[in-house]
């Protein structure tokens, strides 16, 4: 039997903010400037992996060294254009928490981001103010998948680790979830739904476009 959600806990990068975004555009725009139309899923190859490295593989050819360092510097100049224009936050995770807000579901943010770069990249985007608990890098002693940040987010909250649904788009964030007793649903910013859920996540989404809460 599912326990009734009673409280949402939400990762930070990839699930509140799209920190990928402008990276993906910029991929997206130097593929096409060489004639090829990315896929929707043609970034995924690109995570983790230095631009150099990246771009060989987005072409599906060997490049030579001179050639990945070139294509690598147009890279990153689209991506510091476009990263001008600030962080984006995931499509519908404003009005998302907004939806919790007016319902009185408790709110917190668990992420292995420091305390400072939250405070940031929440403001920027106009969602600091909806989470009064936050537990932070500074706040832990053992990273994801360490169930450590959940179970001191839910403490925060004063709710069971039970009653809770954390948000998450990372694998070692899922199995973290998971080993606190939590519920997962996997947002495919990093992973695709396969991946997430194999981990443990119980649904995936590509966002919170007309995401329904889970009570």
């Amino acid at each position: 039997m599912t326990t009734a959600a009673g409280a949402a806990i939400f990762d930070m990068d990839g699930v509140l903010i799209d920190s990928g975004a402008h990276h993906r555009d910029a991929w997206d725009l130097l593929l096409r400037e060489l004639g090829r139309e990315p896929s929707p899923e043609s970034w995924r190859v690109t995570i983790g992996r230095p631009a150099e490295e990246a771009v060989s593989l987005l072409l599906g050819r060997h490049l030579d060294a001179v050639e990945a360092r070139s294509l690598a510097r147009r890279k990153r100049a689209h991506y510091t254009r476009l990263a001008e224009r600030g962080m984006l936050p995931i499509r519908g995770v404003c009005a998302f928490i907004d939806t919790l807000v007016h319902a009185g579901v408790p709110r917190a943010v668990a992420t292995s981001a420091s305390r400072g770069d939250l405070d940031a990249l929440l403001s920027q985007v106009g969602l600091r103010a909806h989470f009064e608990v936050i537990v932070t890098a500074e706040d832990v002693q053992w990273g994801k998948p360490n169930p450590e940040v959940f179970l001191r987010a839910a403490a925060g909250l004063d709710v069971p680790p039970t009653s809770c649904v954390v948000f998450e788009d990372s694998l070692v964030g899922v199995h973290a979830a998971r080993n606190a007793g939590m519920r997962v649903v996997g947002v495919t910013t990093a992973h695709d739904s396969r991946e997430l859920l194999a981990a443990g996540a119980e649904r995936a989404i590509a966002d919170f476009e007309g995401f329904a809460w889970l009570a």
